[in-house]
């Protein structure tokens, strides 16, 4: 008797989401192909905070959560931090609430990492369970037929899958191909930030550190034994999206510049970077719908974020171990769908997803809004609104429980 063939799925994207939602559906039984712009692993971004809702997705994949080079914060820190006032520095908070969320969310904490670092850690692990990976092939076209959809690419390349995933980012063809251009929201701040030998005032503990200014903030945390990521936001005419390095001689400006004399570490943090990123942050109108026919989007294609509230790739995990129960629940055997049973399962999907990810967009967007506001009053009503929500170390972690008990509780359905 003639074997068949596993049912093939395209995902565009070969960046956080892509590689983790190939694994999955591979051990599920499909053929997942992943195909990605770029000719390589690109050394660009600066770090990830992986929270206990995006470790609790990838802790279902054996033996992935001990690969991930990392480090595990313990402390939240506030400071408010002003050159010309007397005292020129006010604590507005140090808590060890991110040293309790193991405890709360089934075993998992805050953990930072190096964004191209995790990123090659994902791909090699989907290469070795077996998924291909095609690099330097831009998805620019789809045509959906009745039981498939041809894929062709910016390099005249073509392919047919039973059905497409778009997890290909902030500028996402596949969104595109779905509902046409739309203008992405320019958020009105501005991020530059670096990866920097941890200095030796930050070593002891592993704190996330935010410091308050006037129309300034900056935060930092540990992403290695060694390397500590930090980024200040400001407020600026628009910057390109590019997360890639500044040109040499706008580093060493920085690098001199008034960030560099900045209390608590961060000015060593700025001085001693081994490069310098400097990038607009986005992000898009919300969608009603994020299919069409046998296309879905998933990730920042779906819902791109700013990053103030470090939930875009964990949103990303929590929609890949959805989209994947539900492929599960309603097609168990992983044969080739029909266009109805696949409305059914991304219709499901987008009632469980849109609704959160639109809120913490929105709140991603007012946290950078109040963080980064100008002159004494406005800065002053910042920070005692920080003291405020932080003074009460238990509400602060009911809080982020809000945010990441998910994507589910007890036994995973996947």
């Amino acid at each position: 008797m003639e074997s068949k063939l596993p049912t093939k799925v395209i995902i565009a994207g070969a960046g956080i989401a892509g590689p983790v939602l190939a694994m999955f559906l591979k051990t599920k039984g499909y053929d997942p192909v992943v195909y990605e712009r770029v000719d390589k692993i690109e050394d660009v971004g600066l770090s990830l905070c992986l929270q206990p809702n995006g470790l609790k997705v990838l802790s279902l994949i054996p033996g992935f959560l001990e690969s991930i080079i990392g480090k595990q914060l313990s402390h939240l820190v506030q400071i408010s931090y002003y050159p010309s006032s007397s005292p020129s520095e006010v604590p507005l908070a140090d808590l060890d609430a991110p040293s309790h969320l193991p405890d709360l969310t089934g075993g998992f904490g805050m953990l930072g990492v190096r964004r191209p670092v995790f990123n090659r850690t994902i791909v090699e692990a989907a290469e070795r369970q077996g998924v291909k990976i095609v690099w330097g092939h831009q998805l620019v076209a789809l045509r959906q037929g009745e039981d498939e959809v041809q894929v062709t690419f910016a390099n005249g390349a073509t392919d047919t899958a039973s059905f497409v995933v778009g997890c290909d980012g902030l500028h996402s063809n596949t969104r595109i191909c779905l509902f046409g251009e739309e203008k992405v929201n320019y958020t009105g701040l501005c991020q530059t930030g670096g990866v920097s030998p941890t200095p030796e005032s930050h070593k002891g503990r592993a704190s996330m550190t935010n410091i308050y200014s006037d129309g300034a903030h900056m935060v930092s945390y540990p992403i290695s034994n060694t390397e500590t990521s930090w980024a200040i936001t400001l407020r600026e005419p628009e910057a390109r999206e590019t997360w890639r390095a500044m040109d040499e001689e706008k580093q060493r400006e920085f690098k001199q510049s008034t960030f560099s004399q900045w209390p608590f570490g961060a000015g060593e943090l700025v001085r001693s970077a081994d490069r310098i990123i400097k990038y607009g942050l986005y992000d898009r109108p919300e969608l009603k719908s994020w299919h069409q026919g046998r296309v879905v989007l998933l990730g920042d294609a779906a819902h791109p974020t700013s990053p103030h509230l470090g939930q875009g790739a964990n949103q990303a995990f929590e929609d890949i171990y959805h989209l994947v129960r539900l492929l599960t629940k309603h097609n168990p055997s992983a044969a080739p769908p029909a266009t109805a049973l696949l409305s059914t399962i991304f219709t499901e999907y987008e009632s469980l997803r849109i609704a959160r990810t639109s809120m913490l967009v929105q709140g991603a967007r007012q946290q950078g809004e109040s963080r980064v506001v100008s002159g004494a009053e406005a800065c002053k009503m910042r920070d005692g609104a920080i003291k405020k929500a932080l003074g009460n170390g238990e509400g602060l972690l009911q809080g982020m429980l809000m945010v990441y008990r998910g994507p589910f509780d007890g036994e995973s359905e996947i």
